[in-house]
Protein backbone atom coordinates (compact mmCIF):
# COMPACT_ATOMS: atom_id res chain seq x y z
CA UNK A 1 0.00 0.00 0.00
CA UNK A 2 1.49 3.61 -0.63
CA UNK A 3 1.07 5.59 2.02
CA UNK A 4 2.06 10.07 1.87
CA UNK A 5 3.25 10.59 5.78
CA UNK A 6 3.94 13.61 5.79
CA UNK A 7 1.14 16.19 4.41
CA UNK A 8 0.71 19.62 5.48
CA UNK A 9 -3.13 21.26 5.37
CA UNK A 10 -4.50 24.45 6.19
CA UNK A 11 -4.33 23.98 9.25
CA UNK A 12 -0.23 24.90 9.37
CA UNK A 13 0.25 28.52 8.98
CA UNK A 14 3.12 28.07 6.22
CA UNK A 15 0.64 25.79 4.05
CA UNK A 16 -2.86 26.40 1.94
CA UNK A 17 -4.02 23.05 1.39
CA UNK A 18 -7.71 22.19 2.18
CA UNK A 19 -8.61 19.24 2.77
CA UNK A 20 -10.92 18.70 -0.10
CA UNK A 21 -8.28 18.99 -2.54
CA UNK A 22 -5.64 16.99 -0.34
CA UNK A 23 -8.34 14.18 -0.55
CA UNK A 24 -8.52 14.53 -3.98
CA UNK A 25 -4.81 14.78 -5.24
CA UNK A 26 -4.12 11.41 -2.98
CA UNK A 27 -6.82 9.68 -4.71
CA UNK A 28 -5.77 10.99 -8.45
CA UNK A 29 -2.63 9.37 -7.43
CA UNK A 30 -2.86 6.52 -6.29
CA UNK A 31 -2.68 6.72 -2.75
CA UNK A 32 -3.92 4.43 -0.20
CA UNK A 33 -3.89 7.18 2.47
CA UNK A 34 -1.99 9.53 3.89
CA UNK A 35 -0.82 11.46 7.31
CA UNK A 36 -1.61 14.71 8.01
CA UNK A 37 0.93 16.60 10.12
CA UNK A 38 0.16 19.69 10.63
CA UNK A 39 2.29 22.28 13.01
CA UNK A 40 1.85 21.65 16.40
CA UNK A 41 -1.43 20.87 15.78
CA UNK A 42 -3.47 17.54 15.74
CA UNK A 43 -7.05 19.21 14.67
CA UNK A 44 -6.02 19.04 10.93
CA UNK A 45 -6.21 15.44 10.54
CA UNK A 46 -8.74 15.18 13.06
CA UNK A 47 -10.54 17.23 10.72
CA UNK A 48 -9.62 15.79 7.10
CA UNK A 49 -10.27 11.88 8.91
CA UNK A 50 -14.20 13.06 8.89
CA UNK A 51 -14.24 14.91 5.68
CA UNK A 52 -12.77 11.58 4.41
CA UNK A 53 -16.02 10.08 5.50
CA UNK A 54 -18.42 12.45 4.96
CA UNK A 55 -16.90 12.70 1.08
CA UNK A 56 -16.86 8.94 0.88
CA UNK A 57 -12.97 8.58 0.21
CA UNK A 58 -11.63 5.00 0.22
CA UNK A 59 -8.66 6.61 1.49
CA UNK A 60 -7.11 5.90 5.24
CA UNK A 61 -5.99 9.36 6.95
CA UNK A 62 -3.89 9.15 9.94
CA UNK A 63 -4.56 12.08 12.48
CA UNK A 64 -0.80 13.10 13.40
CA UNK A 65 1.36 16.19 14.06
CA UNK A 66 4.46 17.96 13.76
CA UNK A 67 5.97 19.20 17.00
CA UNK A 68 8.35 21.20 17.19
CA UNK A 69 10.74 20.00 19.50
CA UNK A 70 13.78 22.09 21.36
CA UNK A 71 16.25 20.17 18.69
CA UNK A 72 13.81 19.99 15.63
CA UNK A 73 10.64 18.53 14.38
CA UNK A 74 9.49 15.17 15.17
CA UNK A 75 6.67 13.14 13.70
CA UNK A 76 3.47 12.19 15.70
CA UNK A 77 1.27 9.83 14.42
CA UNK A 78 -1.90 7.96 15.53
CA UNK A 79 -2.83 10.41 18.50
CA UNK A 80 -5.49 12.92 19.09
CA UNK A 81 -4.54 15.32 21.40
CA UNK A 82 -1.64 18.05 21.28
CA UNK A 83 1.81 17.63 22.36
CA UNK A 84 3.39 21.10 23.85
CA UNK A 85 6.30 22.50 21.82
CA UNK A 86 9.53 23.15 22.31
CA UNK A 87 9.78 20.21 25.03
CA UNK A 88 13.37 18.10 24.49
CA UNK A 89 13.30 15.22 21.94
CA UNK A 90 13.48 12.96 24.77
CA UNK A 91 10.44 14.18 26.62
CA UNK A 92 8.50 14.60 23.25
CA UNK A 93 8.88 11.33 22.42
CA UNK A 94 8.00 10.12 26.45
CA UNK A 95 4.28 11.84 26.06
CA UNK A 96 3.44 11.06 22.36
CA UNK A 97 4.28 7.12 23.85
CA UNK A 98 1.78 7.44 26.83
CA UNK A 99 -0.76 8.75 23.44
CA UNK A 100 -0.38 6.05 21.71
CA UNK A 101 1.57 7.52 18.66
CA UNK A 102 3.86 6.48 16.36
CA UNK A 103 6.79 8.76 16.05
CA UNK A 104 8.73 9.48 13.20
CA UNK A 105 12.20 12.00 12.56
CA UNK A 106 11.60 13.60 9.12
CA UNK A 107 14.38 15.74 7.64
CA UNK A 108 16.81 15.10 10.46
CA UNK A 109 19.89 16.22 8.53
CA UNK A 110 17.41 19.33 6.37
CA UNK A 111 18.92 22.19 8.54
CA UNK A 112 16.01 25.04 6.82
CA UNK A 113 13.12 22.73 7.99
CA UNK A 114 14.11 22.06 11.25
CA UNK A 115 15.61 19.37 11.02
CA UNK A 116 17.08 17.35 15.07
CA UNK A 117 20.19 16.58 13.20
CA UNK A 118 21.30 12.86 15.43
CA UNK A 119 18.63 10.88 15.99
CA UNK A 120 20.75 7.98 17.50
CA UNK A 121 19.58 7.09 20.73
CA UNK A 122 15.89 8.35 20.46
CA UNK A 123 13.08 6.02 20.75
CA UNK A 124 11.78 5.95 17.47
CA UNK A 125 9.97 3.69 15.10
CA UNK A 126 11.27 4.88 11.49
CA UNK A 127 13.39 7.75 10.18
CA UNK A 128 11.97 9.93 7.11
CA UNK A 129 14.93 9.21 4.28
CA UNK A 130 13.36 10.87 1.00
CA UNK A 131 11.75 14.19 1.59
CA UNK A 132 10.85 15.29 -1.43
CA UNK A 133 11.18 18.98 -0.79
CA UNK A 134 14.82 18.55 -0.30
CA UNK A 135 16.21 20.87 -3.04
CA UNK A 136 19.56 18.49 -2.90
CA UNK A 137 19.50 15.46 -1.83
CA UNK A 138 22.37 15.29 0.71
CA UNK A 139 20.56 15.36 3.47
CA UNK A 140 18.13 12.57 2.86
CA UNK A 141 21.15 10.12 1.69
CA UNK A 142 22.56 10.93 5.20
CA UNK A 143 19.76 10.59 6.72
CA UNK A 144 19.76 7.03 4.80
CA UNK A 145 22.86 6.39 5.91
CA UNK A 146 22.29 6.60 9.63
CA UNK A 147 18.98 4.92 8.99
CA UNK A 148 20.89 1.78 8.29
CA UNK A 149 23.71 2.22 10.33
CA UNK A 150 21.34 2.38 13.48
CA UNK A 151 18.70 -0.61 11.95
CA UNK A 152 15.83 2.13 11.85
CA UNK A 153 13.20 1.66 9.29
CA UNK A 154 13.22 4.15 6.63
CA UNK A 155 10.15 6.55 5.25
CA UNK A 156 9.12 8.86 2.55
CA UNK A 157 6.93 11.74 2.54
CA UNK A 158 6.31 14.74 0.17
CA UNK A 159 6.16 16.96 2.92
CA UNK A 160 3.17 19.14 0.60
CA UNK A 161 2.56 21.98 1.48
CA UNK A 162 0.41 22.77 -1.81
CA UNK A 163 -1.95 19.61 -2.41
CA UNK A 164 -0.60 19.32 -6.19
CA UNK A 165 2.75 17.66 -4.25
CA UNK A 166 0.76 15.70 -2.04
CA UNK A 167 2.17 11.65 -2.82
CA UNK A 168 5.24 13.13 -4.78
CA UNK A 169 6.97 10.79 -1.99
CA UNK A 170 5.77 8.05 -0.36
CA UNK A 171 5.82 4.87 1.90
CA UNK A 172 5.25 1.66 0.24
CA UNK A 173 3.37 -0.55 3.33
CA UNK A 174 3.14 -3.73 4.00
CA UNK A 175 0.85 -3.85 6.20
CA UNK A 176 -2.32 -6.67 7.01
CA UNK A 177 -5.56 -4.38 6.22
CA UNK A 178 -6.01 -0.73 4.98
CA UNK A 179 -6.95 0.54 8.76
CA UNK A 180 -5.00 2.83 10.43
CA UNK A 181 -4.67 0.40 13.55
CA UNK A 182 -2.73 -2.03 10.94
CA UNK A 183 -1.15 0.73 9.27
CA UNK A 184 0.77 2.24 12.16
CA UNK A 185 1.31 -1.28 13.38
CA UNK A 186 3.22 -2.23 9.76
CA UNK A 187 5.29 0.78 10.57
CA UNK A 188 6.33 0.19 13.88
CA UNK A 189 7.43 -3.13 12.45
CA UNK A 190 9.40 -2.21 10.06
CA UNK A 191 7.46 -3.07 7.08
CA UNK A 192 8.05 -0.37 4.86
CA UNK A 193 10.29 0.95 2.00
CA UNK A 194 10.69 4.94 0.88
CA UNK A 195 9.43 5.90 -2.93
CA UNK A 196 8.94 8.96 -4.93
CA UNK A 197 10.53 11.70 -6.86
CA UNK A 198 12.01 15.28 -6.11
CA UNK A 199 9.50 18.09 -5.67
CA UNK A 200 10.04 20.28 -9.22
CA UNK A 201 12.76 23.12 -8.17
CA UNK A 202 10.47 25.79 -8.85
CA UNK A 203 7.79 24.81 -6.48
CA UNK A 204 10.39 24.62 -3.31
CA UNK A 205 11.95 27.77 -5.00
CA UNK A 206 8.26 29.21 -4.62
CA UNK A 207 7.99 28.01 -0.87
CA UNK A 208 11.02 29.09 0.25
CA UNK A 209 10.80 32.71 -0.95
CA UNK A 210 7.12 32.78 0.80
CA UNK A 211 8.91 31.65 3.67
CA UNK A 212 11.50 34.03 3.58
CA UNK A 213 8.99 36.65 3.07
CA UNK A 214 6.93 35.30 6.42
CA UNK A 215 10.11 35.86 8.82
CA UNK A 216 10.21 39.70 7.58
CA UNK A 217 6.62 40.09 8.13
CA UNK A 218 7.56 38.40 11.83
CA UNK A 219 10.39 40.50 12.49
CA UNK A 220 8.91 44.07 11.50
CA UNK A 221 5.64 42.63 13.75
CA UNK A 222 7.50 42.89 16.42
CA UNK A 223 9.73 45.78 16.13
CA UNK A 224 6.62 47.88 15.70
Amino acid sequence: MKFDLHVHSEYSKDSKSSHDDILKTASKRGLDGFAICDHDTVEGGLACKKRALELGFELTVIPGVEVSSSKGHILVLGVSQNIKPHLSPEETIEIARKLGGTVIIPHPFKRSSHGIGSFEGLDVDAVEVFNSRCLFNGANRKAATEAKRLGIPEVAGSDSHVPEMVGQAYTEINASENTLDAVLEAIREGKVSPAGKNTPTPIILKQMSGSARRKIKKKLFRKA
